[in-house]
């Protein structure tokens, strides 16, 4: 057993919930709030002169991976991106118009889909087209990050992405064992994924992160450990070890995948136990949930410090700024509020060529949503609380404001998972794995909507 894993505590809290990458998260968002509002916020969020974060959605793939949840669009017509980046620049330019042209961008993300279905001068022409509307920060201030599926690019490819600007890849791996890739149709041997990584480190990327999945097809214990030991080898900077979630009347591409080769909870849970001792013995630090970084990575040194935060992006670095999604479904956290693209390409296409924004839904938040998004944040990046800092944060009496809250972590901290201390609560090693369960207390919105989420763990 490892100091973070306790079986029977993650049967006991076992449950469906939010991964809080936003509160309130996106099942509260309403056709109500219209593009009138995002401008409105867009507007007002230039007072506080606050850094710039930006996302843009590159949906397309070459191929289905059977596992996949993400908006996509499956096609080898690579002329089909040169239409999608003219409503892009569309759509780019209106919101940026409404934006003050001297806020600096400090973090810019690339996310899909598959960012690298596009050529190498589309990727010149979108840069091109953000260095026209925004301000980027230095290359040693600012994180600018693409996702990488390893079989579309080469050495050329990546050195032209650094040249652009990029600084940080993130590389879509899920396995290395040839039968587990097989199964969810996508087939990428180490050793192309190692030559790749090398390339990255030698043309001056500043970090290199990796994803996984556990509980895909015929995975075992044995067969992912040995994909993590391969994976430690190649020594990336952070890692993500996704559960993989089979939805498959929601995800029409996990239907190629069989029920009956999937691996029991059983297995699922112990191959989340050897990943995690595996990794942290390969002196990596667990940030919670599913993340894992090198000692010297920002995202530890932000946790350490209490400053780490957490968007639709996932953990980040910066958390004074202000979100700009593009992109079909692509998502803005603007001035106390979040707005969402059009998900389907031909009503996102609409909405441009109306000479509209692409805002289909969103969100306004109240002051108990601002208060309730802090608190939760707090636990799911700073891992603990302290109510005497919500106090003076907002203005209220924290204690009475969350006593019943408060009263329901009791429980929660007599299973080992947060220890209380008066008015200050600290996660401890078994909560990290069940971190969602403990903000979830703090969640005004959830009985109603526990359902809609996937399993905590």
């Amino acid at each position: 057993m490892t100091a973070y894993f306790d079986a029977a505590l993650i049967e006991k809290y076992r449950m469906s919930g939010p991964r809080y990458t936003s509160y309130p998260t996106a099942v509260q968002f309403t056709d109500q709030f219209t593009q009138e509002d995002h401008i409105r916020h867009l507007q007002a969020s230039n007072a506080g002169k606050r850094d710039l974060s930006v996302y843009l959605h590159i949906p397309f793939c070459e191929h289905v991976c059977y596992f996949c949840g993400c908006n996509k669009i499956i096609t080898r017509n690579h002329s089909k991106s040169g239409e999608y980046l003219d409503y892009l620049t569309q759509d780019i330019t209106r919101q940026a118009a409404h934006i003050d042209s001297d806020r600096r961008m400090i973090q810019l993300h690339y996310g899909g889909g598959t960012p690298t279905f596009i050529s190498m001068d589309e990727q010149s022409r979108l840069m091109d087209l953000l260095h026209r509307h925004f301000r980027f920060a230095d290359d040693h201030e600012g994180e600018f990050s693409i996702e990488i599926d390893p079989r579309t690019i080469n050495r050329d490819y990546l050195a032209h992405l650094r040249k652009l600007g990029f600084n940080r890849v993130s590389f879509g791996v899920q396995d290395f064992d040839p039968a587990v890739q097989k199964a969810v149709n996508r087939i990428q041997p180490r050793e192309e994924v190692a030559r790749l990584m090398e390339d990255a480190r030698d043309l001056g990327f500043h970090s290199i992160s990796v994803d996984l999945i556990y509980g895909l097809p015929l995975q075992t214990v044995d067969s992912f450990s040995h994909t993590l030991e391969q994976m430690i080898e190649l020594a990336p900077d952070r890692l993500a070890i996704f559960n993989y979630a089979h939805m498959p009347d929601l995800f029409g591409a996990q239907k190629q995948i069989k029920q009956a080769d999937l691996p029991s909870p059983a297995v699922k849970l112990a191959i989340l136990e050897r990943t995690i001792a595996m990794l942290t013995g390969a002196d990596y630090e667990f940030i919670g949930l599913d993340h894992f970084a090198k000692p010297e990575d920002s995202l530890v040194k932000h946790q350490k410090n209490g400053t780490l935060y957490r968007n639709f992006q996932g953990y980040s670095t910066f958390s004074d700024t202000d979100l700009l999604g593009f992109g079909i479904s692509a998502i803005s956290q603007v001035q106390g509020s979040y707005s969402q693209n059009h998900k389907a390409r031909d009503k996102y296409y609409r909405a441009i060529d109306g000479g509209d924004l692409a805002i289909a839904r969103g969100v306004a938040l109240n002051s108990d949503d601002e208060i309730r998004r802090y608190v939760i944040t707090e636990i799911m990046c700073n891992l603990g609380l302290d109510l005497a800092k919500v106090s003076a944060k907002y203005g209220i009496d924290a204690v009475a404001y969350f006593a019943k809250e408060w009263a329901q972590l009791e429980p929660l901290a007599a299973d080992g998972l947060l220890q209380l201390q008066g008015n200050r609560m600290q996660v401890q090693a078994p909560g990290r794995l069940l971190i969602r369960n403990i903000a979830m207390v703090f969640d005004a919105y959830l009985q109603a909507e526990k359902h809609r989420f996937s399993q905590v763990i």
